[in-house]
């Protein structure tokens, strides 16, 4: 996995909150974008700015938590009035080069902070399943584009409170069976990259949540069969697809290790697993950057 050198974030943060506290409200330290190093595991989600990764930028301190946006896209933005960082999922489609996010608050108005995408080199995957979920019939076709219209609105929740952690479990027991950013190749016809993480498991294996989580969709879908959504705040949602059982619907509040489904095989598939999905900025990332 791809990492680049970058400063220590827990030093750094602990010489401008010495910095800070010694000066009573003299907030003029500087605001460099940086990335958190990957091997500290008490800062969640790791940071790797790669496609399909997430980009964790400091935006300094300011005395209200500051607006970020990439794009017209909201930005998840964590931390406290000494340090603010802004957490920017990165898309697998992203090209590698120079990126920005804009930044809004009370001190410094409107900035841009300024980062960098590395490149990263999927693996690829050649499978085998049924030519019907391959070669749409004009029924299914019809049937996937209104499923894909319906769940472009849930991708597009942003809410609040924001999340309490970040860490996420692990929902279900098993091994990897396919890793996040794989180039897919159903019946010798390439399509688009893997955007979860496949773990094997035997159906009916309960399904947990990762976080505390509001369900926000729930159904059977034609590529992903039994799916539920959860939306942890702030434009962090996690999907859980292929299940065989789907226990929680629309509305439910979900702590942590509850119950939402369990495993299956349903939808496109080569046999039973779970698909599970992490989603930041309207953007599919590698949910193995949330959990240990």
């Amino acid at each position: 996995m791809f990492s680049s050198a970058v400063p220590n974030l827990t030093s750094l943060a602990l010489s401008r909150r010495t910095a800070l506290l010694g000066a009573l409200g003299l907030l003029a330290l500087p605001r460099t974008a940086f990335a958190a190093s990957p091997s500290n595991s008490t800062v969640w989600p790791r940071a790797l700015q790669v496609p399909g990764g997430v980009a964790r930028l400091s935006l300094g301190p300011s005395a209200q938590r500051p607006v970020a946006h990439q794009g017209e896209l909201p930005l998840l933005v964590i931390g406290d009035v000494i340090e603010w960082t802004a957490l920017v999922g990165v898309a697998l489609a992203a090209a590698p080069g120079e990126a920005s996010i804009s930044v809004q608050t009370p001190e410094d108005g409107l900035r841009q902070v300024r980062y960098t995408i590395a490149p990263k080199r999927y693996s690829e995957q050649q499978l085998k399943v049924s030519p019907r979920t391959v070669d749409l019939s004009p029924e299914d076709l019809a049937r996937h584009e209104r499923e894909r219209a319906h769940q472009e609105t849930v991708m597009a929740t942003f809410s609040q409170p924001l999340p309490a952690s970040l860490r996420m479990r692990v929902p279900v027991p098993g091994r990897k069976s396919s890793s996040f950013g794989l180039r897919r190749v159903f019946n010798g016809q390439a399509r688009n990259p893997h955007s979860g993480m496949d773990i094997a498991a035997g159906t009916g294996t309960p399904v947990l949540a990762p976080l505390p989580g509001r369900v926000i969709d729930s159904g059977d879908y034609f590529f992903n069969g039994g799916t539920v959504w959860l939306d942890h705040g702030g434009g962090l949602l996690s999907m859980y697809c292929h299940l065989s059982a789907m226990d929680a619907q629309p509305g439910d509040l979900l702590p942590t290790s509850a119950r939402l489904g369990a495993v299956g095989a349903t939808g496109r598939v080569t046999g039973p697993h779970l698909h599970w999905g992490v989603m930041l900025n309207r953007t599919m990332v590698d949910p193995a950057l949330f959990s240990a």
